[in-house]
């Protein structure tokens, strides 16, 4: 999944989604809300920022549930920030992805 991000293939990310998956703010709102959606939302953030790149720098799994510490720049010379990420599963399908930043 990670390799598919950091491909900018939003295609291919969104793959990895249940067809009702969302991306949202953790205990917040939907930011990008089914499969489709997904993928033209990433789509959007790769074209904004092609060089757009994330690094795990720690992970953890319990249950269906797995949180990355993750470190994304947007480009080479842009400063990085750091964002958690809880993707939780439904089977082998992403159900809801919650950043926390």
């Amino acid at each position: 999944m990670m390799e598919r991000y950091n491909a900018r293939d939003a295609t291919g990310y969104a793959a990895f989604f249940a067809d009702d998956g969302c991306e949202a703010q953790y205990r917040g709102d939907v930011v990008r809300d089914g499969r489709a959606g997904v993928e033209s939302g990433m789509a959007a953030v790769f074209a904004e920022f092609p060089q757009n790149h994330a690094e795990v720098l720690q992970s953890f799994e319990l249950g269906d549930r797995v949180a990355l510490h993750e470190r994304v720049r947007r480009s080479p010379h842009a400063e990085p920030f750091d964002v958690m990420t809880v993707y939780s599963f439904s089977g082998d399908k992403v159900s809801r992805v919650e950043f926390i930043r």
